[in-house]
């Protein structure tokens, strides 16, 4: 009786958790890189307080001018980093979580197919 329920929740509620932790933890991973505002902000200016118009002479208009500009092409790099370093983080989440997955349903298995490979004299490497 318990084996069998074991089984049923291995092969039903089991594996329907670890699909939602596998989901929650790829979900957690996007928001902490926030893919969406990153994207949405590529170019807009980083860390600076006052990126509006700029009223007085032509040379303060160009000064400011020239610091937005420089401020932006900083946050395009800086968020154009973050996004290639979440990109590749959030690769690999889905990697690990589709591995996870996939050896879900081997793991009540994998104690039997053991058990007969070493009743059997298979080594995994020969030194």
């Amino acid at each position: 009786m318990f084996i069998v329920g074991l089984f049923s929740w291995w092969y039903g509620t089991g594996w329907l958790q670890c699909v939602a932790r596998v989901r929650g933890n790829l979900m957690s991973v996007y928001d902490y890189f926030s893919f969406d505002l990153l994207l949405h902000t590529l170019f807009a200016p980083f860390r600076q307080i006052s990126a509006g118009k700029v009223r007085g002479p032509l040379g303060v208009q160009v000064r400011a001018f020239f610091d937005r500009l420089i401020s932006r092409i900083i946050g395009g790099i800086i968020r154009t980093t973050v996004l290639i370093f979440g990109s590749i983080t959030l690769c690999i989440a889905v990697l690990i979580g589709v591995l996870r997955l996939v050896i879900w349903p081997l793991i009540p298995v994998l104690p039997i197919v053991f058990i007969a490979l070493a009743l059997s004299g298979w080594v995994p490497w020969k030194i």
